[in-house]
């Protein structure tokens, strides 16, 4: 006989807590744009605060990553049709299963609201770790001492802002 000790206080306010936290997700996912625009606020203070503290780059640049590792699985199709196809093609030719105007709908490998969540989560996380200064660690120092002397001697490798001369005589 399989016998299994009932559920501890902690683990009955455990499930509590979820549905709890289940609940209130469920009943934000109608509002896209309030739910995005949250998101961008957050972000764009984030990134306000890492310029004017000058410090946890560290934290900014994982976060950046992080960000667009779940942009990319947010447009990336769950089945990609061209490696179907390659497959039809390695197995040979075989009778038709289905017809080829079929209208198939682009899934995505990461839903919209997943994206949402994770990314605001990411986010929270980020914004609490910059006041944490266990997490300002320095950044490469040559990289650094490159762009104070690229700020020194006023070169922008970038043509914006350069001044241009017309080949007028």
């Amino acid at each position: 006989m399989n016998q299994s000790s009932p559920p501890s206080s902690i683990e009955i306010q455990f499930l509590q807590y979820s549905k709890q936290w289940q609940k209130f997700l469920d009943t934000l996912t109608p509002y896209t744009i309030p739910r995005w625009s949250f998101t961008g606020v957050l972000i764009i203070i984030f990134f306000l605060r890492i310029i004017f503290v000058q410090g946890w780059y560290v934290v900014a640049y994982a976060l950046s990553i992080y960000l667009l590792n779940l942009f990319l699985a947010f447009i990336t199709p769950k089945f990609d049709p061209s490696l179907a196809e390659s497959e039809e093609i390695a197995e040979g030719p075989a009778l038709p299963t289905k017809m080829d105007e079929e209208f198939k709908p682009f899934i995505r490998r990461l839903p919209e609201f997943k994206f949402w969540y994770w990314s605001t989560r990411a986010s929270l996380i980020a914004f609490v770790c910059s006041f944490i200064s266990l997490f300002d660690i320095p950044v490469f120092w040559p990289v650094l001492r490159q762009i104070k002397h690229m700020m020194k001697h006023k070169y922008i490798p970038f043509d914006i802002g350069k001044r241009k001369y017309s080949t007028q005589k």
